[in-house]
């Protein structure tokens, strides 16, 4: 993301007369061979500037109180920091707190609103059964979904956040609206580079997902098994059968 979106090193090599480095050529012929000045300074030239809203719709959906599901599976503030999820609450729509509204799909990014310097933000790579997430998300659904990795790493970068953090106000839990995070600045690359980039970067940001579940997985069952472990209350073998039954 950084060297091509942000170094613009394709670009670069190709304006000293260099092959860029470690694609072929047809992906260096999708890059321009110069730059033009815009008001994000220095850009590919074509390419143009615009804000996350160009790229993500804003809270697309919200649970409705008038036809709520049974139960939902709820993601707090608290409950994910810079892409590391705990395990979602199951709760009673009833039950459920009032901030348990905005619906996530697979593909949208979520920005914490309050205290976003925190970096309460995660990508969404698969969404279970009436996953909800906090009004204090902003939810950026990509418009297409070649665009959702893109959206993630504009809106997660450093430098957004730092933005953000800067623009946060009010006393003890300083905050931004939501279309704060909407109106992000970004460069708005050619379609056919997005949708490269998509194809590259996706899968890592799905591996990552599968990592963390597979992670709280072990974690939860090293949590159950090894007190009956250690009091005798269980044997190894049966420990080992236990482990192969949850990864069966």
């Amino acid at each position: 993301f950084k060297s091509w979106f942000v170094d613009f090193d394709p670009v670069r090599a190709k304006m000293e007369g260099r092959v860029p480095e470690g694609m072929d050529e047809a992906t260096a012929a999708l890059f321009p061979d110069s730059l033009e000045e815009t008001e994000l300074g220095m850009v590919p030239t074509g390419w143009g500037v615009g804000t996350l809203a160009d790229v993500a719709t804003l809270n697309a959906q919200s649970l409705s109180t008038r036809n709520p599901p049974t139960e939902i599976n709820y993601i707090d503030l608290t409950g994910v920091k810079a892409n590391v999820f705990d395990v979602p609450q199951c709760y009673s729509f009833a039950d459920a707190p009032s901030r348990a509204r905005r619906i996530l799909r697979e593909g949208d990014c979520i920005v914490g609103t309050v205290r976003p310097g925190n970096r309460s933000f995660g990508f969404i790579a698969t969404a279970q059964n009436n996953l909800t997430g906090s009004t204090g998300f902003a939810v950026l659904s990509p418009q297409q979904h070649w665009m959702a990795a893109y959206t993630y790493l504009c809106a997660t970068r450093d430098e957004s956040i730092g933005r953000l953090a800067a623009l946060a106000d009010g006393g003890a839990y300083p905050a931004v609206r939501p279309d704060v995070v909407a109106s992000t600045p970004c460069i708005k690359p050619q379609d056919e580079v997005m949708k490269l980039f998509d194809s590259v970067a996706r899968p890592l940001l799905d591996a990552i997902s599968a990592n963390s579940e597979q992670a709280q997985t072990l974690s939860t069952l090293r949590d159950t098994l090894l007190p009956r472990l250690i009091s005798g209350q269980l044997r190894v073998a049966e420990a080992q059968t236990a482990v192969e039954k949850n990864f069966a």
